[in-house]
């Protein structure tokens, strides 16, 4: 027999579930970058707090993210844009890496600043 808090957490999964399933394109981007916001906080908080194993798993996890984001620019309309964001997730992903290596949350944080400023540009686009 399934527990309240059982049947709403599944209920919970099935809603979000569902949000994904019928999401456009640029509201799917959206939930990519929250996700890696999501584990960006978390990394900068391990790493403040020294937790180093829990750092790397998410910045490992913020890392897949952003190197999916890379893999799925598109080159047309608008090969400037792409290659601007391409230089984006590069520095993104090398501010990460240099994160792990000295353990500093800044450089995580400054990750989390330019995702955050093109999540809320998605945002925009896939709320006309």
């Amino acid at each position: 027999m399934s527990t309240p808090l059982a049947r709403s957490t599944a209920y919970g999964r099935q809603l979000k579930e569902n949000k994904i399933l019928s999401a456009t394109p640029e509201q799917l981007l959206v939930h990519l970058y929250d996700g890696a916001l999501r584990f960006l906080r978390s990394a900068s908080e391990a790493l403040a707090e020294r937790r180093i194993e829990r750092a790397h798993q998410a910045l490992r996890r913020a890392e897949r993210v952003i190197r999916y984001l890379d893999s799925i620019l598109k080159e047309e309309p608008d090969p400037q844009l792409a290659g601007h964001l391409h230089g984006l997730y590069a520095f993104s992903l090398r501010q990460l890496n240099e994160a792990r290596l000295s353990l500093d949350p800044q450089k995580v944080q400054a990750v989390a600043k330019v995702l955050g400023e093109l999540r809320d540009a998605w945002s925009q686009v896939a709320e006309r």
